[in-house]
Formats: C-alpha cells, sequence, structure tokens
C-alpha cells in the first residue's frame, strides 16, 4: 500500500513541477497537428503554441523575405513533432501577445524541444522574465556558439562581388528613339 502511494505522489509530480520563479505544470499526452514556424506550432486540444524562452528566425510571408535559418528550424521542429504526441510545460503568462499558448515542449521520450532548437543554432534564447529552464536553454545556446552551429556559424567565404565594364562588343546597342537638339539656335 505504501509503494502505491509513493508511486501516486511521484505521477502527482511529473504533473506539477515547482519551481524558483513559480509552478511549472505538464499537460496530458496531445497531438502535435501542424508546425507553423520554428517556434509556433498547433496541437489538438490547446490550439496554437509558441515555444517558450526562444526566438527562431522567420520564414517570411507573403512579401517578408525569410531569415536566414527560418526554413532550417521549420523543417527541424517538423523532423521532431508533425503528428507526434508530446506533453506541454506552463509557466507564468499563459497567453502572448497574439493569444498563443506559450509553453515547453516535451517528446514522450523526454526531449526538450525547446533547448534542442537553441543547441542547434536554429533558435536563440529569448526570455523576458524568469523561466525555470532559463539556464539550460542558455547552455545550449553556449554550446551551440561555441561549435559554431546554424546561427552561430562563420559566415561563408564570399567573393566580393566586382564591376566590369562591359566591352563595346557586348554592350547594348544605341538607342533608336529620336533625340532632339537642346542647343539654341543662332540667327
Amino acid at each position: 500500500m505504501q509503494s502505491l502511494l509513493v508511486a501516486a505522489a511521484a505521477a502527482a509530480a511529473v504533473f506539477q513541477t515547482p519551481s524558483a520563479h513559480g509552478r511549472v505544470t505538464r499537460s496530458e499526452s496531445v497531438l502535435v497537428r501542424f508546425v507553423l514556424d520554428g517556434d509556433t506550432i498547433d496541437v489538438a486540444s490547446v490550439g496554437r503554441v509558441r515555444l517558450l524562452g526562444i526566438d527562431a528566425p522567420e520564414i517570411g510571408r507573403g512579401f517578408d523575405t525569410p531569415a536566414p535559418f527560418g526554413e532550417e528550424a521549420r523543417a527541424r521542429l517538423t523532423a521532431l513533432l508533425l503528428r507526434r504526441w508530446v506533453r506541454l510545460e506552463y509557466e507564468g503568462a499563459a497567453t502572448d501577445a497574439y493569444s498563443r499558448r506559450l509553453a515547453y515542449v516535451m517528446t514522450e521520450d523526454g526531449q526538450f524541444v525547446n533547448a534542442v532548437l537553441v543547441r542547434e543554432g536554429l533558435a536563440r534564447v529569448f526570455a523576458r522574465t524568469p523561466l525555470a529552464r532559463l539556464h539550460e536553454l542558455q547552455r545550449a545556446e553556449a554550446e551551440a556558439r561555441a561549435f559554431h552551429r546554424g546561427m552561430w556559424g562563420r559566415a561563408p567565404n564570399l567573393p566580393a562581388p566586382s564591376y566590369t565594364r562591359p566591352s563595346k562588343a557586348n554592350r547594348p546597342p544605341p538607342s533608336t528613339t529620336s533625340r532632339t537638339n537642346t542647343r539654341k539656335k543662332t540667327p
């Protein structure tokens, strides 16, 4: 009987983990239906969820140009989560300015997805308030920077652009439209 009570208490601790900054609550398993970008997913029964504590480069919508590593971040998040069961850990503010739920995302095998993206250089730490997992995210970013992963990699060696004046043979023909003489005629 006593071992049953210990097991029940341990199971309850999984769903509500206290932190130095407040309470972290963990959801039941939920299904990821869609990946919108490198830090936003759509989850069954929850809706849109923004990964807490990180910021991935934008993928560009409409006429916006995608930021470097924006597509790579979305592709990696898709590979990790699409049509998979996850647990969400909530801490602090429930939603952001766009009414998305804010959460840490954990896979069924215990992988902390927010930190995976940061560690691979596909997102950076972004926290406006103290977070329970902030130090873990900061360590992941320090590792990505130290090993030059993703956005923290060295800039590629691109040749400097040069301008060469086209030769006479390659120049476009002169305009065939008539030009008006702008000089004054003398009487």
